[in-house]
């Protein structure tokens, strides 16, 4: 039990042919080939994304050659920026009037 054999798997063909139909076949087979390309790319694409190693730290320097910057404030404090263009007026349905 648990082993799925060579008649199970023709059965289960049979009933994917009847519920599909035969037309319908080779685009779901295409469109399975597909997800399955892009999902593959997609887990490569991620995993070269992360870093092997952590980067070096780069070398402090002696002396002031620059003015120290203040630190960023925090997302609370920061000022929202204002948007390019306004939003347009929803425009509202009238209420039809109830019948008496």
């Amino acid at each position: 039990m648990g082993q799925i054999g060579l008649r199970e798997i023709l059965v289960l063909a049979v009933i994917i042919l009847l519920v599909f139909g035969a037309k319908r076949l080779p685009d779901l087979a295409r469109s399975l080939g597909r997800s399955a390309r892009i999902l593959k790319s997609e887990a490569a694409a991620m995993k070269s994304d992360a870093p092997a190693a952590p980067a070096p730290a780069p070398p402090a320097q002696e002396g002031p050659t620059s003015a120290p910057s203040a630190p960023a404030p925090p997302a609370a404090e920061r000022p929202t920026p204002a948007p390019s263009e306004p939003a347009p007026p929803v425009a509202e349905a009238p209420i039809p009037a109830p019948r008496p």
